[in-house]
């Protein structure tokens, strides 16, 4: 049997990793990766050459520069310029090489600041976007209007789908340039190990995030690029150009922080310093039209900031020994 050749764009990143690990279970397919070092995605001339050279059929864009409210703070220009470069090369050259199959992974940061609860796709481009990731959120925008713009003009099957906070191992841990989760384990374990009295928290606790277990959005991906055709258009009718990913589900920052200090066994105080920025006062999706497509999340957040927890765990172990 003929295996289909299936590359996985960022496959050394949280997203990617989870997908690796999904497809690589599959004995249909055959997995093609390679690192930044053996392949530079901001570089046009090489992308091209990496597909003209190799029979793939299937992509998952999961390449892309990523991070907290303070890293897109500190390196807007980073963050526009970077992602648009790669989801340009990554896209074109896939089309010039006659690639049917792609699936492109935005962010839920696309959506307006101030919108309907839930977020519906058709939100997307209704009004204005979070200022502090708006260079992240633009390049995104422009990655699923690509994709859109590849199937009116040509016919191809390039899928979006914009996965709601996303969280798990292989995360990015760095206390201030990750994102909320794995910042607040971090410090959070940090604190407990040096039996700090406080720990302080951006903004005031009261902002609403939906997270989602990157192992579920694994899943949902591959649910999105294996879908048919005719099932697929059928559930995106009238014309939606992305697929909202996510639990349907948020909780405030407040409750996020008193869950994880609960399951990392922090006894201190949670400080919250208003001084600092909330960032979109609540983003959760409507998922009702992947609930129609036939997936659904699995993972509890519970159960989930539990398993990342050890995760985190283990790897300070590898670390450290």
């Amino acid at each position: 049997m003929k295996k289909t050749r299936v590359f996985v764009a960022g496959h050394q990143g949280m997203v990617g990793s989870a997908l690796v690990k999904l497809l690589a279970s599959r004995s249909d397919l055959e997995l093609v990766v390679r690192s930044r070092a053996e392949l530079d995605l901001s570089n046009q001339q090489l992308v091209s050459e990496f597909f003209q050279e190799n029979a793939i059929a299937q992509v998952y864009l999961a390449a892309a520069k990523v991070g907290g409210i303070q890293a897109n703070s500190s390196y807007p220009a980073d963050f526009i310029y970077e992602n648009l470069m790669i989801q340009c090369n990554v896209i074109h050259a896939a089309h010039v090489a006659n690639i049917n199959q792609l699936l492109f992974l935005g962010s839920s940061c696309i959506y307006p600041k101030i919108t309907e609860q839930p977020i519906s796709e058709s939100a997307l481009l209704t009004g204005e976007l979070e200022p502090t990731n708006e260079p992240y959120a633009i390049a995104k925008i422009a990655g699923i209007k690509l994709c859109e713009a590849y199937n009116r003009q040509y016919a191809r099957q390039y899928r979006s789908i914009m996965p709601t906070n996303l969280y798990g191992e292989n995360d990015n841990f760095h206390p201030t340039n990750s994102h909320v989760i794995p910042a607040l384990i971090a410090r959070f374990h940090q604190a407990k190990v040096s039996n700090a009295s406080t720990i302080s928290i951006w903004g005031s606790g009261n902002a609403q995030r939906e997270f989602l277990h990157v192992n579920d959005l694994a899943a949902a991906a591959i649910h999105v690029m294996e879908l048919p055709e005719q099932t697929y258009n059928a559930h995106t009718q009238p014309t939606v150009s992305h697929l909202n990913i996510g639990t349907g589900k948020d909780c405030t920052i407040k409750e996020l922080a008193q869950t994880l200090a609960s399951i990392i066994g922090y006894q201190g105080e949670i400080v919250f310093d208003q001084s600092k920025p909330d960032g979109t006062p609540k983003k959760c999706l409507n998922v009702s039209r992947m609930h129609a497509l036939g997936w659904q999340h699995k993972i509890s957040l519970e159960q989930g900031l539990a398993d990342t927890y050890q995760w985190y765990l283990n790897q300070e172990t590898l670390r450290h020994s």
